[in-house]
């Protein structure tokens, strides 16, 4: 005898986000330019304050980690912000701030093959870090409930759970995507 197999049927339509044409009482998620400015102004101030950059410094800091491309360790961060902290927050709010290529390492991977990683500039992580604390929070609860790759708080133990949960409920079917290749790694069938 064969099992009805459930599907899982995900709507990412953003049907319920747009503007009806003649219903002026429905918010408009299209904004003048004029607002759109602002709203990166706004965001950019936010970035860029003192408190939010000093908490990226002590994050980057706390991860230690390896030096750029630029050789600049962790340790001496301290001493090059001392002098040019005011350069590097001036460029960021102009516009001009070009990060420094990525030091490119390959680091052994358990099948035997290489795993390619990019080590940016201790400045440009620090760079990185504070967009994402001011970023993070905004875009993370627009994600969906099922994603949780790269995600605080989650983790490829709460992803197995959550897996685990579905197939106790009779879904026998499981797919690992590689978007990044646009291909299927695997299909698994529980059946």
């Amino acid at each position: 005898m064969r099992r009805r197999q459930k599907t899982v049927e995900t709507d990412y339509s953003c049907e319920d986000r747009l503007e009806a044409e003649n219903n002026t009482k429905v918010p408009s998620i299209v904004r003048t330019e004029a607002a759109r400015e602002e709203s990166a102004e706004m965001l950019l101030e936010r970035i860029l304050s003192r408190p939010n950059m000093a908490e990226a410094y002590k994050r980057v800091v706390k991860n230690h980690g390896s030096a750029g491309i630029d050789k600049m360790t962790v340790e001496a961060m301290y001493a090059h912000l001392k002098e040019h902290y005011a350069e590097l927050v001036q460029s960021l709010s102009n516009g001009n701030y070009k990060p420094e290529a990525v030091k490119r390492v390959n680091i052994p991977k358990a099948d035997g093959g290489q795993r390619k990683l990019g080590i940016p500039t201790v400045i440009d992580r620090m760079v990185q870090q504070a967009i994402s604390q001011i970023l993070t929070p905004i875009f993370e609860k627009k994600f969906s409930d099922n994603s949780y790759g790269f995600r605080p708080g989650r983790n490829a133990h709460q992803a197995i759970a959550r897996a685990k949960g579905y197939y106790e409920e009779g879904y026998k079917v499981s797919v690992d995507l590689d978007l990044a290749n646009i291909s299927t790694r695997s299909t698994t069938s529980f059946s």
